[in-house]
């Protein structure tokens, strides 16, 4: 099936159940992203800062720029002017100078807390009792110009559906103590963004508002020494 295609059987499925599509567009030409755009998909997701900035500066200025992979802090300026939401804060120093340079462009960044929900230590992310401790932290409480808008997690890349669907239901059980302890009266604490090609399907019945695709949109990524395989 074309990219096309692919984006009008994903929001069929999923946004009967008002789950939102991260197009992970990684690696992906902007031919291909302008393809998905023409069928009406807005909300893309880069993990590299300086591609995102590229595919920015070169697409439609109404298109929602989402940063799905690690975020290092001396990389955050050059997407302050323009991000929509970073779904990988792990930690109160990013935070920190995310705050720093939303308020150089009179801006508030949505922002997601990723928390560690894998059995492997290839990912990253917050313990439960970190992401708490973050929370209550009293630095985290003077910054206005970022906003905690919800969680993200990665589940483990494995061949158990079982356990995946273990993480993503611990994932949803801390979003909603999170919730309930400290956005009660937050209505813009909202999103859950977990679920890959593989996994999305269990990520929405565990309750994910955001899923992050890219191989079921855009295909395989093919590494030219390793063809065939995706990364």
């Amino acid at each position: 099936m074309s990219i096309t295609d692919n984006i009008k059987s994903l929001k069929n499925e999923i946004e009967v159940a008002d789950v939102k599509l991260v197009a992970v567009s990684k690696t992906k030409p902007n031919e291909d992203i302008l393809e998905a755009y023409a069928a009406g998909q807005r909300i893309f997701g880069e993990n590299q800062v300086q591609e995102m900035v590229e595919k920015h500066e070169h697409l439609p200025k109404d298109i929602e720029w989402h940063l799905v992979g690690h975020l290092q802090s001396n990389k955050v300026k050059y997407i302050a002017p323009f991000i929509s939401l970073i779904h990988g804060v792990d930690s109160l120093k990013l935070l920190v100078e995310i705050n720093k340079q939303a308020i150089k462009h009179n801006r508030v960044i949505d922002c997601l807390l990723q928390i560690y929900i894998a059995d492997e230590e290839t990912k990253f992310g917050l313990g439960f009792d970190e992401a708490i401790e973050l929370l209550e932290a009293q630095e985290f409480t003077e910054l206005q110009n970022v906003r905690i808008v919800g969680l993200m997690g990665i589940a483990s890349n494995v061949e158990n559906p079982k356990q995946i669907k273990e993480e993503f239901y611990e994932l949803k059980t801390l979003f909603d103590g999170i919730k309930l302890s400290y956005f009660r009266k937050e209505d813009s604490f909202k999103e859950l963004s977990m679920g890959m090609s593989a996994d999305y399907k269990s990520a929405i019945e565990q309750g994910a508002t955001l899923v992050r695709i890219g191989s079921d949109i855009f295909g395989k990524r093919v590494i030219p020494h390793l063809k065939n395989e995706e990364n």
